[in-house]
């Protein structure tokens, strides 16, 4: 079990909160501010317990030297108006300056350290920065899951030095995607999209243990028909891994996991918007096409698996979402895990960068029980493996 802050005693405590900050910005400002939204839960419940509230997070890669493109300063007057109270900014993470901010709070009051990326020792987790940081407070709270799969200064280390424990919004990432895992109602059914199997063996691996249905989509799929012994044509695809694909298609069958390919295809010669295109059986695809998109028939066949299923886990589109109409698929089997989510009680719980543009695309990340916006924390987890930052928090 993780320890979780409602469980610590914060009242007049200064705590020390490790936040996911970096947020999309526009000539300056922030452009989105979904991340910091998602910390104001935490934040209100320190405030209102009568803590301290320090905050630290990174911003981009600036790889252990000052950046001026890369602080956080812009994001302190942004957070203070979602707070509806002052948040302080301090310019830099560690040292006299964050102290002597620090000496001055009082219960309630909010503090924003400069980026934690601008030291080389937060990346290497080295022993002599994560100390530093610990000597800024009383109690450590880790709500980044974001950044949890890396076991940097900010999200291991100071986590050994101090009593440490999960926020709210942590710990509402873990509770879903171990409720779709873990522990969930059965049949469960794993939509897995995108380019390359490459990036994904893991997950596919953990996945078909775990599930009952798997369908894969995307450019990836390619590789488990030409793994079948279907011609692909002009097709994206993985030839080296024919021996992967085919492997865990038998892994799948092992387990008594179902994995499911597309029966029908869009293809086209071009791959640009509105290219001229048909849809063809897979067994029909011509040496000039490109699979691009799943056809009717396949969403035909995965909106029933996913009626049938009583748990949905979703990360990746089902084809070239970004190139219109190549998102056709993705946006009618989204469209229908969302109906099902409202009206017949599905749990679906999707995460991953181009999951996250792909449900907003189709207008329905509100409508699915939880969506991550976590990325490469939220694939390791459902790839089965442990995250420093979470295992840290562990009793």
């Amino acid at each position: 079990m993780i320890r979780r802050i409602e469980d610590a005693d914060i009242a007049g405590k200064r705590v020390l909160v490790r936040v996911d900050f970096n947020v999309p910005m526009q000539g300056g400002s922030v452009s989105d501010d979904t991340r910091l939204r998602a910390a104001l839960p935490t934040i209100a419940f320190l405030r209102e317990a009568g803590a301290k509230v320090i905050l630290m997070g990174h911003f981009g890669r600036p790889k252990g030297q000052r950046d001026p493109k890369m602080n956080l300063a812009p994001i302190a007057t942004p957070l203070a108006d979602l707070l509806g109270h002052p948040v302080k900014f301090v310019s830099d993470c560690v040292g006299d300056d964050p102290k002597g901010a620090i000496s001055f709070m009082k219960a309630g009051d909010v503090l924003l350290l400069e980026n934690t990326r601008f030291h080389e020792g937060e990346e290497r987790n080295d022993p002599a920065f994560a100390a530093q940081l610990a000597e800024l407070a009383d109690i450590y709270v880790n709500d980044a899951f974001s950044a949890a799969h890396r076991a940097h200064a900010s999200t291991e280390g100071v986590a050994k030095l101090l009593p440490a424990y999960a926020g709210l919004a942590l710990q509402r990432e873990i509770d879903h995607v171990s409720a779709a895992l873990d522990n969930p109602n059965r049949p469960v059914l794993a939509v897995v999209g995108g380019a390359k199997v490459s990036t994904k063996i893991a997950l596919l691996k953990n996945l078909v243990k775990k599930v009952d249905r798997l369908f894969v989509g995307g450019a990836m799929a390619n590789t488990f028909l030409a793994a079948r012994g279907h011609d692909v044509g002009a097709s994206l695809y993985e030839a080296d891994l024919i021996d992967t694909a085919k492997a865990i298609d038998e892994a799948a069958g092992q387990a008594q996991c179902m994995l499911m390919l597309p029966s029908d295809v869009v293809v086209a010669k071009e791959f640009k918007p509105h290219a001229e295109r048909r849809v063809a059986s897979v067994e029909d695809v011509a040496a000039t096409e490109m699979i691009l998109d799943c056809g009717p028939e396949t969403v035909d066949q995965l909106a029933d698996a996913i009626a049938a299923s009583r748990t949905l886990v979703w990360n990746g589109p089902l084809g070239a979402f970004e190139t219109p109409p190549f998102d056709t698929a993705t946006v009618e089997a989204a469209r229908y895990a969302a109906t099902r989510c409202k009206d017949h009680g599905l749990t679906a719980v999707a995460g991953g960068g181009d999951t996250v543009a792909a449900l907003n695309q189709a207008g329905v990340s509100d409508d699915f029980t939880f969506v991550s916006t976590a990325g490469g924390a939220f694939l390791e987890w459902l790839e089965g493996k442990a995250l420093p930052g979470v295992e840290a928090l562990r009793d």
